[in-house]
């Protein structure tokens, strides 16, 4: 069954489809969304070999002309530079791109931002979809608009809100995602759990098993309760002047860490996005523990939650005062006020806070280590 989640923007609106074999219904799906003739396909050199064909032969089934583009997988290449490549060889293509081309963002979060912001850019903007592969894609940055690369002073620093036409899911190419990845994404929906619906953590906590074993029929109701929750949130703030910042609970000190190891240490290593924002939500909450916002049983809750789900909770070697840094050039920052968003008394809402002091942020920082 499909389920269909709208994303509710007046005239950029959008509906999100979750279902199995969505990744056979990319092209007649797109081709009720555009009128175009050129599709181009981008994606990375992981997600490539396994879906853009069959993504591609939907396409064309559709009568879309269809170029296929891929760039090599990894945050490190989430770049102008690649960028730069891809609109080279899309202007290479036989068929040039046009007003009415549409681009299919197919992977990861780096493959939909990415892609994204190809699209938000090419011909000063062209229509794109986002068919997400991975959990993380899935229920967080496949929804919303969100779309940019990262530069050496931070993550996300350019950019640009590029609305999809339309989001299509499907749970079944979670099957392929090592589990390294599938955690990532879980921590993105404990993390929605913590900032709206305390009810969504203890669904997660009660199935967590089946869900680390990869039960698609879990997974595909986990998504869509995720992606009500994200899509919630955006309508009622689409370019994050609000309550969307809500959805960065986690992702301060989170973003940091991953940051330092992408562009200090040369590569994540044994972290991903998700595993750094798991981090990140384990500070937080020290820091609201501190504060009496959040009670020490709630954030060691979360904590063996988020344990359970094969997710790390202590960071070796981390240093706060090079961390603070990295967050204060960080664009969530303002005037290098570092602006946390914290548990507001209990799990399940959040507010943002201005007044977090370098103190309180170095000891949940040493927290982690």
């Amino acid at each position: 069954m499909i389920q269909t989640i709208p994303v509710q923007l007046a005239a950029r609106g959008y509906d999100v489809c979750v279902g199995p074999k969505l990744l056979d219904e990319v092209g007649p799906r797109t081709r009720r969304l555009v009128g175009g003739q050129a599709a181009f396909v981008i994606t990375d050199s992981n997600v490539g070999p396994l879906y853009a064909r069959r993504v591609a032969a939907s396409l064309t089934e559709a009568d879309f002309v269809v170029r296929v583009h891929d760039f090599p997988a990894g945050e490190s290449h989430k770049t102008l530079a690649t960028v730069a490549g891809l609109f080279d060889r899309i202007f290479a293509a036989e068929i040039p791109p046009d007003r009415d081309s549409v681009i299919v963002a197919l992977g990861g979060g780096v493959a939909g931002d990415v892609a994204g912001f190809v699209a938000a850019t090419l011909l000063r903007g062209v229509a794109v979809v986002q068919v997400p592969t991975t959990l993380l894609a899935d229920v967080d940055s496949s929804v919303g608009g969100k779309t940019g690369v990262d530069h050496p002073a931070g993550k996300n620093l350019i950019g640009a809100f590029h609305q999809p036409r339309g989001v299509f899911i499907d749970p079944g190419a979670l099957a392929t995602l090592p589990e390294i990845e599938l955690a990532a994404g879980l921590a993105e929906c404990v993390k929605h759990g913590i900032i709206r619906d305390a009810g969504l953590l203890d669904w997660i906590e009660a199935q967590s098993h089946s869900l680390i074993a990869g039960d698609e029929e879990l997974f595909g109701e986990l998504i869509a309760r995720n992606v009500a929750i994200k899509a919630a949130v955006v309508a009622a703030d689409e370019r994050e002047a609000g309550e969307r910042a809500h959805l960065n609970f986690g992702h301060t000190i989170g973003h940091a860490i991953e940051a330092e190891a992408v562009f200090a240490a040369g590569g994540p290593g044994d972290l991903r996005h998700g595993h750094c924002v798991a981090l990140g939500m384990v500070a937080a909450n020290q820091i609201a523990v501190r504060r009496g916002l959040l009670s020490g049983d709630e954030a060691q809750r979360v904590e063996a939650l988020l344990a359970e789900l094969g997710l790390a909770v202590r960071r070796a070697g981390v240093d706060g005062e090079r961390l603070l840094g990295i967050m204060r050039r960080d664009k969530k920052a303002r005037g290098g006020v570092i602006r946390f968003v914290l548990p507001a008394g209990q799990l399940g809402r959040v507010a943002i806070y201005d007044d977090v002091t370098d103190e309180e942020i170095l000891d949940a920082i040493e927290y982690l280590a």
